[in-house]
């Protein structure tokens, strides 16, 4: 009978391999934990890079004064608890303009022809924006009791038209020294905060200015801002 081969299976051959101490298993759960959590981390880092890049950017660059057309707000003034009424008589807390950048405009009922202009501007400035208009909240504050004539009444089917006391819109608003708040355009926000006001009187000239002012303001927010409240 022949010796079996060194080749040949031998089933009875068994390998015993050594199993790690409880402390070397502590330890490679720990390393383990800690390279999970560091992964998570980077992962989590990468994800908000582009939302705390445009918060750095407008809360602490901000576009420069110099290359402003507007005139930034420093500090500036949160919208006031204050009740408004539409045009249907309706009492509205003015603090639900929140959640959405505004171009504001301020005058009386009657609103003259420096008051239509701006209205026009208002309009003209948002359809520019194209496709990120709906970012951007056309809003008339009219002052008195004054009724809107019929021309001016289709305005509230685009626009956002509050009434608001004059004493507490001004503890929000203020125009330029020299100025009445009537003859400026302000921007605000998503947080409630006036932060722009446009020169006063301002041409269709200055309208575009404060159009790249606008695009300027809607870019460095385009990560932690939405279309919509």
């Amino acid at each position: 009978m022949s010796e079996p081969s060194p080749s040949q299976d031998q089933p009875l051959g068994l390998t015993v391999h050594s199993l790690p101490t409880p402390s070397e298993a502590g330890a490679q759960n720990a390393r383990s934990t800690r390279r999970g959590r560091w992964t998570m981390l980077a992962l989590a880092l990468i994800c908000a890079t582009p939302v705390i890049a445009s918060y750095f950017s407008y809360y602490v660059v901000r576009p420069e004064g110099r290359r402003n057309f507007g005139e930034l707000i420093d500090p500036q003034r949160l919208v006031p608890t204050v009740t408004a009424t539409n045009v249907a008589g309706q009492p509205v807390d003015l603090t639900t303009l929140k959640g959405q950048w505004l171009l504001v405009s301020v005058s009386g009922g009657a609103c003259d022809s420096a008051c239509q202009q701006h209205l026009y501007m208002q309009r003209q400035l948002r359809e520019s924006l194209g496709r990120e208009k709906d970012r951007l909240d056309w809003v008339w504050l009219v002052t008195d009791d004054v009724p809107l004539t019929p021309e001016l009444r289709p305005v509230a089917d685009v626009a956002t038209v509050l009434r608001v006391p004059p004493a507490e819109l001004a503890k929000w608003l203020v125009p330029a020294a020299g100025h009445q708040a009537s003859e400026h355009l302000y921007v605000v926000d998503p947080m409630g905060h006036w932060m722009m006001r446009f020169p006063a009187n301002m041409d269709m000239g200055g309208a575009a200015k404060a159009k790249r002012d606008l695009e300027r303001l809607l870019r460095a927010s385009v990560s932690w801002d939405n279309a919509g409240r």
